[in-house]
């Protein structure tokens, strides 16, 4: 993919958009909204809210929103009061599992949608097939950030369109390579698009034009927005604080799966070597467990010393 030739982005959010319900031809009225402003042309990326993407397909039910909470949850990742912040059946991790009853009548909530990856191949399809404009398509979700204050739009499903960017082995201008530089452009393009859209305005979507190097060819979903989602136990911060401490503890007594893969024989020593003197088998247990070992299997090792292949058991 070649990076943008003229610096320069265009957003904008067409008003006119009626109030979705379900069964709602969305494609139809994004068209509308967007022709209202000259319309679309290839390369343009159509970022949509997930709240009118559920409402058209039925997601919005009148109900307990704690519930429904627990319904789209797999597990809690950290409680603080009345606010849960959540692993999402999808993967995601967000307060109150995305379940919203904001922008909604009265008494109702709306759930995110089934599948968001699958409901911007929808869109995308349906826009080529009615008007032959090959866009890309981001399905938004507003959602916090761990050690920054407030919340950002992000790209919970898309389509046709390169969701992160890899330079990983370039160089910049001084020659210095890059390891590990993935800019995750979906969710920026999803930032840029709440800018114009706003939160009261009533314009759920919005046109990014001018990095049409990111949109793929007509045939070509590409990895979706899934693709930006960690696996379980392969996020650094895949529990709250505090409830990082009592899986470990509850975890070691319990001899459930500890976290995530197991680290190497050397950082577990150098870890329980930093426990206080005269730490009794629970504090051994825990850090073990925190680290991808069973205390078993640490003890094994620390009585056979450097005989050791330094291989834990995993289950």
């Amino acid at each position: 993919m070649s990076r943008p030739t003229t610096g320069r982005l265009e957003v904008w959010a067409p008003d006119g958009v009626p109030e979705v319900r379900a069964g709602d031809d969305l494609a139809a009225l994004v068209l509308a909204a967007c022709d209202s402003d000259g319309g679309l042309v290839d390369g343009d990326v159509v970022c949509v809210t997930s709240k009118v993407v559920s409402k058209a397909e039925g997601r919005t039910r009148v109900g307990d929103r704690d519930a429904a909470v627990d319904e789209e949850s797999v597990r809690v990742v950290a409680r603080r009061g009345p606010t849960r912040i959540v692993r999402h059946r999808l993967g995601l991790t967000m307060a109150a599992a995305g379940v919203d009853a904001s922008n909604v009548e009265a008494g109702s909530i709306v759930l995110l949608p089934l599948d968001p990856d699958a409901s911007a191949r929808l869109l995308r399809q349906e826009v080529h097939q009615r008007v032959g404009v090959n866009v890309g398509v981001i399905v938004t979700d507003t959602a916090g950030r761990a050690w920054r204050e407030g919340q950002t739009d992000i790209a919970i499903g898309a389509a046709g369109l390169l969701v992160a960017e890899d330079f990983a082995g370039r160089t910049d201008p001084y020659g210095n390579p890059l390891a590990v530089t993935l800019p995750a452009v979906a969710d920026e393009l999803a930032g840029a698009a709440e800018l114009a859209q706003g939160k009261l305005a009533g314009r759920p979507v919005a046109v990014v034009r001018g990095r049409g190097d990111l949109v793929l060819t007509p045939g070509d979903d590409g990895p979706g927005a899934v693709s930006l989602v960690r696996p379980e136990g392969g996020d650094l911060f895949g529990w709250g604080a505090r409830e990082a401490v009592v899986r470990a503890l509850v975890g070691a007594a319990a001899d459930q799966l500890p976290f995530g893969s197991p680290v190497a024989l050397d950082d577990l020593r150098d870890a329980v070597g930093r426990l206080p003197d005269g730490a009794d088998r629970t504090a051994v247990a825990a850090v073990c467990f925190a680290h991808g070992w069973h205390v078993e299997d640490w003890l094994a090792h620390a009585l056979a010393g450097s005989e050791c292949d330094g291989s834990p058991r995993t289950t």
